[in-house]
């Protein structure tokens, strides 16, 4: 007997971003956006993983506060703040770390987050609350990592273990 009320459905497949690595480059360069999901804890608190989502776009020029998306040398994607730059490149950090990560050039940046999409609304970076917070979080570099710490203690941070160690 057939149970037309019974659908079947395939399970979801995860793909690795250096999967479709090649179809997001090219859209970029031909001018378009991507939108990605955020996993990870290191944009914590603006960025929640499971809840937030960046759209991405190719720059022409990259600037302190930005947030990019890049490809580390070793294959590793990350979406981290631009900090500062010196002689061999931009200095970039996390919102959640206080480690600074030097040495990135334009070579290793796929593009920059022009939208942020929280519980199914759209805001961009260019809007002054935005631009506001970035600067603020990056004057708190001195005393981020007690500030992080009380954040977390306190549970305004919380950090989903979804099998990342």
């Amino acid at each position: 007997m057939e149970n037309k009320d019974f659908k079947e459905s395939s399970p979801k497949k995860k793909i690795s971003l250096a999967e479709i690595y090649p179809v997001i480059s090219q859209k970029l360069e031909a001018g378009g956006s991507v939108e990605l999901p955020i996993t990870g804890t290191s944009m914590l608190p603006l960025l929640v993983w499971g809840r937030d989502t960046v759209t991405v776009k190719k720059q022409t020029d990259y600037k302190k506060y930005d947030i990019i998306f890049y490809r580390r040398d070793n294959g590793q994607f990350v979406l981290h703040r631009i900090i500062g730059k010196n002689g061999k490149g931009f200095i970039l950090c996390g919102d959640n770390q206080t480690t600074r990560e030097y040495g990135i050039e334009n070579r290793h940046i796929i593009g920059a987050v022009t939208d942020i999409n929280r519980n199914g609304r759209r805001f961009s970076v260019l809007r002054s609350f935005y631009r506001f917070y970035s600067k603020i979080w990056l004057f708190l570099m001195p005393v981020r990592k007690p500030l992080l710490l009380i954040l977390r203690k306190t549970g305004l941070i919380k950090i989903k273990n979804n099998g990342l160690s």
